[in-house]
């Protein structure tokens, strides 16, 4: 009676024995194959591996713009996109991925994270009848209109010099105008920052949204407050060389 147990195990053992010996000697088993890194072309590990660490998890909530954002995917068109990625953007924190501009990611993989961005985060139809700015600026920018444009807009949130207020940053912070570029800031004033809670360029100010000259105007005022030394907490006659003296 104890023999049946025995006979059955030895069934199994002999059955998994020639599973082992269906693949050649030396061989991989179909689907152990490690994919190259230069091969990846799935845009969650792509986008989780190149893309996440600035612009958040799932496009938002990053230090960075969100990408989930339909109205500036409404704005920035696939192309502009594309080249962003493969590309960078110069005197930013945005590094460029094109294995042609010395980053690691193939063209196949640049097109399948702009794609990627716009299936899955963009919203055909949201600025039906809005006319909203162009995407870079057409005109030069004057600042003393700017700072007008600014008090008009944006100190409610952000403080009448931009240095934050009670529902905004200081964006007139010179660290922080430091690290974005002009269209950094075009950007953001066009597209808002919904992460955030701020609006796009038509909610500023209820009824009256910002005209394209008028974004241009607001971030020439912003751009005019940039400093040579970001982030010193003392002025430059503090450093003087006191071997000079």
């Amino acid at each position: 009676m104890k023999r049946i147990p025995c006979l059955s195990a030895l069934a199994a053992l002999h059955f998994l024995l020639l599973a082992a010996c269906s693949a050649p000697n030396g061989q991989p088993q179909k689907g152990s194959e490690v994919v190259a890194p230069n091969q990846v072309v799935d845009f969650d590990t792509l986008f989780k591996e190149n893309c996440s660490g600035c612009h958040g998890a799932d496009g938002r909530g990053g230090a960075s713009i969100p990408l989930a954002n339909p109205v500036y995917l409404a704005v920035v068109d696939e192309n502009a996109m594309r080249k962003i990625v493969a590309d960078g953007v110069r005197g930013t924190s945005m590094p460029a991925f094109a294995q042609s501009a010395g980053g690691l990611l193939t063209d196949e993989q640049i097109d399948a994270i702009a794609s990627g961005i716009f299936s899955r985060w963009g919203r055909k139809g949201i600025l039906d009848g809005a006319n909203p700015p162009s995407y870079a600026a057409k005109t030069s920018g004057d600042v003393a209109r700017g700072e007008i444009v600014f008090g008009t807009y944006c100190a409610t949130c952000h403080g009448s010099e931009g240095k934050g207020g009670p529902k905004g940053s200081a964006i007139g912070n010179d660290s922080f105008l430091a690290l974005v570029s002009d269209q950094g800031l075009r950007t953001i004033v066009i597209t808002g920052r919904p992460d955030l809670g701020a609006p796009d360029w038509r909610g500023n100010a209820p009824g009256k949204p910002m005209s394209d000259q008028e974004i241009t105007d607001v971030v020439a005022w912003l751009a005019s407050r940039r400093v040579a030394s970001p982030g010193q907490p003392y002025s430059a006659s503090n450093h003087a060389n006191p071997l000079e003296k």
